[in-house]
């Protein structure tokens, strides 16, 4: 499905809120998209107002002027010189007038305010990184309402471009520099009730969280059919929509906004650090949160890379024609040079995360490999608090 039709399909029961979507649109999220809005409209209903009138004008000379079978064409020997000028100069005046028009918005969107806030983001082939500053990265873009956001743009490898349907905004990304866009979102997301999100994780227990799913979620007005993020958000859509390879269909994560920055800045220092979560616990948030899920499945499903399932402690077959123990130093190599060792069968299109993770991030993504591989090998009883407190060291 096109991103923008899938984007309408999807949208109207991700918020709580009241909305302005219409046939042709979204709902209305940001500060251009009121006026992106009035300028298609113009466009559409100008180009109809020409578009129906002639198509029916021409249609009647077919039946009006039809001619037997083997009349001789009649001669064109004159012109009427006002008619042509004014068909001629009265639509060009409109065309630039609907040009300054789109014009005046465009150049609106190309240059962010002072001030705006300022978030990174990496796409790579298939997935997004959003950098929060500070060491903290997530996939998802967290905002706030009423507040003008840039963001800064790079890509790893090949086009890529941005596009929130229900921001009206988009922009390419291209390798080798960095691209801007700014916007300022006017619908904040809710949050749903710990007791319905608990609900909801004991539903998907086992299971990577899907975004796509729409749930039945009791609320103050009753019950409500809704998507939301792990932590309970109701979102915006976000896709890449320049074709990037096999599985840019899969390149989508979504926009959670905030109602105010102190808001923002909690959830900002909840996913900063591990905390007094597990290690197993945090790779596997790790997992979700930095696009390994959209290439290396935990099921044992072949994706773009291999399996996470039972992946620790086997042999690999490399490119080289190598074997290839999956160990502690293998895990390690694979994020900070992922096209070192590349495992025969499979493309090297793995970025590199080297100065994105910290030590204590990849001990921890190991700890969650081993967790799910029958192939670890056995621990002994408290290494793993012995470790925990190495990596905190």
């Amino acid at each position: 499905m096109f991103p923008a039709i899938e984007s309408l399909a999807m949208t109207f029961p991700t918020l709580l809120a009241d909305t302005n979507a219409d046939f042709w649109f979204p709902i209305q999220g940001s500060s251009f998209a009121e006026e992106v809005d009035w300028v298609y409209d113009l466009i559409l209903y100008i180009s109809l107002a020409f578009f129906v009138p002639m198509m029916a004008f021409m249609v009647w000379c077919l039946f009006k002027y039809i001619k037997a079978r083997g009349t001789k064409a009649e001669s064109q020997i004159s012109h009427h010189t006002t008619l042509e000028l004014t068909w001629s100069i009265g639509p060009s005046v409109l065309l630039v007038w609907m040009f300054v028009q789109g014009s005046i918005s465009f150049l609106d969107m190309r240059t962010p305010p002072e001030g705006s806030y300022d978030i990174g983001v990496q796409a790579f082939k298939w997935g997004w990184t959003m950098d929060y500053g500070n060491g903290t990265f997530h996939p998802e873009l967290h905002i706030v309402k009423d507040e003008p956001t840039k963001l800064s743009m790079r890509s790893t490898d090949v086009i890529h471009s941005l596009f929130v349907p229900a921001f009206r905004a988009k922009k390419d990304i291209v390798p080798g520099r960095y691209n801007y866009m700014w916007f300022k979102p006017t619908v904040a997301s809710e949050q749903i009730s710990d007791e319905a999100l608990a609900k909801l994780k004991k539903q998907s227990e086992g299971a990577t969280w899907d975004y796509d799913k729409v749930h039945t979620i009791q609320t103050e007005d009753g019950e409500r059919e809704l998507q939301v993020t792990p932590e309970g958000y109701t979102f915006f859509d976000l896709y890449c929509t320049e074709y990037c390879g096999k599985n840019h269909s899969e390149m989508q994560t979504v926009v959670v906004v905030h109602e105010t920055q102190a808001e923002l800045e909690a959830w900002i220092k909840a996913n900063s650090s591990r905390g007094d979560v597990s290690m197993e616990e945090w790779g596997e948030l790790l997992y979700a949160r930095r696009g390994c899920s959209g290439c290396h499945s935990v099921d044992g499903s072949k994706l773009v890379g291999p399996s996470f399932l039972d992946l620790f402690g086997s042999q690999h077959a490399l490119a080289t024609g190598e074997n290839q123990l999956v160990d502690e130093n293998y895990v390690r190599e694979s994020i900070i040079a992922p096209k070192a060792k590349v495992v025969a069968g499979y493309q090297p299109v793995m970025p590199s995360y080297k100065g994105q993770l910290s030590d204590d991030d990849i001990a921890s993504i190991i700890a969650y490999l081993k967790s799910i591989s029958a192939n670890a090998p056995s621990q002994p009883a408290g290494a793993e608090a012995e470790s925990e407190e190495e990596s905190a060291e």
